[in-house]
């Protein structure tokens, strides 16, 4: 993702993993035909996953992820590169952090909203997305990840009930509640 910023040339940016693909091929124009205010530095939307038999964990919402630009974000990660436009120069300081190897992308989102960007949330499905990357594999390593991000976008008094949350999150994905 970061080689791609630097190679760029656009001024919004949108990232689609290997297994991913525009909800509709009208996705693009129905997003930018609309005026968006100049001080709009990202625009996120739902996403949906690609539901295959086994995906127990997705079907309570029928795959559909709505995003939440609130405290929210904190607990959990609604918003997903799949679903975002990111303002070029938002880059210009800020890059993924490579030592989140698989939540780089929740990680960026965490530090944006601590910024206050401005941001434009649309009621509009933007990517079709599929269940087999890392991050659906609910391994203790995402997790682990997840407490540290956590802490070092806030405070170690916060620690305590990151590690609590992000346990009860594993248990309850290995579980197949949620």
């Amino acid at each position: 993702m970061n080689k791609g910023i630097s190679l760029s040339k656009g001024s919004w940016l949108y990232f689609l993993g290997t297994d991913d693909q525009l909800f509709d091929k009208t996705t693009f124009f129905t997003i930018f035909s609309k005026q968006i205010a100049d001080k709009t530095k990202l625009i996120i939307g739902r996403i949906m996953y690609d539901l295959k038999k086994e995906d127990i964990i997705y079907t309570h919402n029928k795959g559909l992820i709505i995003p939440s630009w609130s405290k929210k974000l904190w607990i959990k990660n609604s918003i997903h590169h799949q679903g975002a436009f990111y303002k070029r120069e938002l880059f210009t300081n800020h890059k993924y952090d490579l030592k989140y190897s698989i939540l780089a992308d929740y990680a960026l989102n965490l530090h944006l909203y601590k910024k206050k960007v401005k941001v434009k949330v649309i009621d509009v499905i933007i990517a079709l997305c599929g269940t087999d990357g890392v991050s659906k594999k609910h391994h203790w390593n995402m997790y682990k990840e997840e407490i540290n991000l956590k802490v070092n976008e806030s405070s170690n008094l916060f620690k305590p009930m990151f590690i609590t949350i992000a346990y009860f999150k594993y248990l309850l994905k290995k579980a197949k509640f949620i």
